[in-house]
């Protein structure tokens, strides 16, 4: 498909990543709908994306996400690609992690991505052609202490990806993921910082998308060096690894090392927006 005939939408398309991934698909050419847990903000992002469509989301509900895709066909038509990028991130130590903060991870981390996947389904497989690029995370095959919650689901994203990519075989429609590294958005804010490897910008992650887009493929990683790092762990026995991952501040990054004063005001957001959806 030519990029001004392909319709893409959009999830968490309000901030940060969510907001580069809407801009690099418009710059590519397609015609692009977002939508976000909070209206008000992408209503703003609009305005300076090019982005022809924005709408309220909530991911972790099925009957939301049904709707919005019907709002997408509606004011652009049939869903091409399905991005799901909405995340939540909080961090620190299991046992001082807040059910709610365990629960708000699983809802929108995991079943935002199975339920959007499902509804995107429904409209790609009758057409036999489509794309679902699903934002999961290196985090999710190097787990990071301080992200317990957030990694298990960025694994059970990659699982359930590489699952549903089978059963898909045939179909004319693709599933694929992108794995960032940390990336400087509002997210790691207050956490700490990774040595010998840098953060990932936003718009890396966007450009990753865009070209999964034109040639899919089951995984991309971001940054190189990051990824080529996080697939040599595999094969490094735990007794190498772990002191390496120490040295590099893996072991700190979400735990000693987060100023967690910084992390207040993304974290009442996130809990603010979780209990308006209620």
């Amino acid at each position: 498909m030519a990029g001004n005939e392909r319709v893409v939408a959009v999830t968490g398309g309000a901030r940060g990543i969510g907001l580069e991934i809407a801009r690099a698909f418009v710059d590519d050419g397609a015609r692009v709908v977002v939508g976000d847990i909070d209206p008000q903000v992408v209503r703003v992002a609009r305005a300076h994306s090019g982005m022809i469509g924005y709408a309220g989301l909530d991911v972790s509900d099925p009957a939301s996400f049904a709707a919005f895709l019907d709002f997408v066909a509606d004011h652009a038509g049939p869903v091409d690609i399905l991005v799901n990028n909405a995340g939540v991130l909080s961090v620190g130590v299991i046992q001082d992690e807040p059910d709610d903060a365990t629960r708000r991870m699983v809802e929108v981390n995991l079943l935002g991505v199975i339920n959007g996947t499902k509804a995107a389904l429904a409209w790609m497989l009758p057409r036999r052609a489509g794309q679902v690029i699903n934002i999961s995370s290196l985090s999710g095959e190097v787990a990071i202490p301080g992200g317990a919650t957030y990694s298990a689901t960025k694994h059970a994203v990659l699982g359930f990806s590489d699952a549903v990519r089978g059963e898909l075989r045939g179909t004319g429609v693709e599933i694929s993921c992108v794995l960032p590294t940390l990336v400087n958005t509002r997210m790691i804010t207050g956490t700490g910082r990774t040595r010998g490897m840098r953060n990932a910008e936003p718009d890396e992650v966007a450009a990753a998308a865009v070209v999964l887009s034109h040639r899919p493929q089951p995984r991309v990683r971001v940054t190189r060096l990051a990824g080529a790092v996080s697939i040599a762990s595999r094969f490094i026995p735990d007794a190498v690894w772990t002191p390496l991952a120490r040295t590099a501040g893996l072991h700190d990054v979400f735990t000693t090392a987060v100023d967690h004063g910084a992390r207040t005001d993304y974290e009442h957001t996130i809990q603010h927006l979780g209990q308006e959806k209620k």
